[in-house]
């Protein structure tokens, strides 16, 4: 017995038309869809999900990670620091970087990294109100399923929704999935993770009076944090019994499992709390899996974390590194280029890093740069294996970006 079936031919309906196609909502995808729409472009965003910000919002990793070296030197301005402070807009949650927003000294911003907290569900609220009003056509319940090429460049996007499977037709696409989704469906060279992703489920309670957050799992917080964070009883920044499972983010059936175990795990947490203090009470939970490495693009140019503050010719943004103080590095946008598919850029968690670096340019301030950086070279051209270097820098430095270690 043969162990497929043949479906038969269809035809796909031509939906839509937009000159950016910007796949997955996160915050790389929620940069690049500024950028682009601000270039006057016509940008289409599909998210699978039902609101924007990924893991940031959906996922509660609720931690605006540092948009500085650690040595009171801002790394990172434009759509990065934009974000940051709409995603405080309505108020912090912790961490309110008082000596980087009102003009603190130079020991004082060395003492406290330009870091904060947010809340997820004013944060997602209000980065949806920015792209409305910029003329962004944002499709929920959206998922790219394959695309149609002539030669080595896209030209649709099939989807598939609520409304059945349909096709975008694209100038050019922006991947953004953080699974590198589009490359691999491109047929562009993709790499997976070698150690995978351990099980994590971050959730909110509710307890004496307060709602706090719960890094369950994995917390992507900097060991100066961890150190600074008031003890309780309820806190469980590392879970060691989760660490034994790994899974790669790029197959179904294993997320489903390890979405599964997270929560079992998780449940048992909730419950016992629960039982010492009635008062305890479960708020909101992660509603997707927390996936940190998977699959990304194979670019025109890999970096590696050894490359601390190396001159990058072609760099688009700066990042530091979030677990310690001192590197800074210049982000390639070879890293963002597909050579195989000429009108294809990926951003965030998508972009060709070695294993070590990829743990630096996955969290969201790199994201918001690479989203940026790929949103405006958009807006220059199609081919962005030919872009003028040079005159994308411009725009960006016009915008606010900041290209290169001083």
């Amino acid at each position: 017995m043969n162990n497929y079936i043949l479906e038969p031919e269809r035809k796909t309906n031509i939906e839509s038309a937009c000159d950016v196609l910007v796949a997955g909502g996160g915050i790389a995808g929620i940069a690049a869809a500024i950028a682009a729409a601000r270039g006057g472009r016509r940008v289409t965003l599909i998210e699978r999900e039902f609101a924007l910000g990924g893991m940031a919002t959906l996922g509660l990793v609720t931690i605006y990670l540092p948009l500085c070296d650690g040595e009171g030197t801002q790394l990172i301005y434009g759509i990065g620091e934009e974000l940051l402070k709409l995603s405080i807009k309505h108020g912090a949650e912790a961490n309110y970087p008082e000596a980087w927003l009102n003009g603190g000294s130079l020991e004082d911003r060395i003492k406290k990294r330009y870091i904060t907290q947010f809340n997820a569900h004013l944060f997602a609220l209000s980065a949806e109100e920015l792209l409305n009003s910029l003329g962004v056509t944002i499709l929920y319940g959206t998922l790219a399923c394959a695309v149609k090429k002539d030669g080595d460049k896209i030209t649709h996007v099939v989807v598939e929704s609520k409304s059945g499977r349909s096709a975008i037709e694209v100038k050019s696409v922006i991947d953004c999935t953080g699974d590198a989704d589009i490359c691999y469906l491109a047929g562009a060279k993709t790499a997976l993770h070698s150690a995978g992703n351990g099980l994590a489920s971050w959730y909110y309670y509710f307890v004496d009076s307060e709602v706090k957050l719960k890094m369950f799992g994995l917390a992507d917080l900097p060991p100066s944090q961890l150190k600074d964070k008031k003890a309780t009883a309820y806190d469980n920044v590392k879970v060691a019994s989760l660490a034994a499972t790994r899974f790669s983010g790029v197959d179904g059936a294993e997320l489903s499992r390890a979405v599964i175990e997270a929560h079992g795990i998780m449940f048992e947490d909730i419950l016992k709390f629960k039982s010492e203090n009635d008062a305890y009470v479960p708020v909101t939970i992660s509603s997707i899996p927390l996936v940190r490495m998977s699959r990304r693009l194979v670019g025109a140019y890999t970096m590696d974390d050894t490359e601390n503050r190396v001159f990058m010719k072609d760099s688009i943004g700066l990042t530091g590194d979030w677990r310690k103080r001192g590197p800074a590095y210049e982000i390639p946008f070879g890293t963002l280029v597909s050579p195989d598919v000429k009108n294809l850029l990926a951003a965030g968690r998508d972009i060709s890093v070695t294993d070590a670096m990829w743990d630096i340019t996955r969290v969201i301030p790199p994201c918001a740069v690479t989203g940026e950086a790929a949103g405006t070279a958009a807006t220059l051209g199609e081919d962005f294996t030919k872009i003028n270097i040079a005159g994308l820098q411009e725009c960006l430095k016009a915008n606010n970006v900041k290209l290169h270690i001083d």
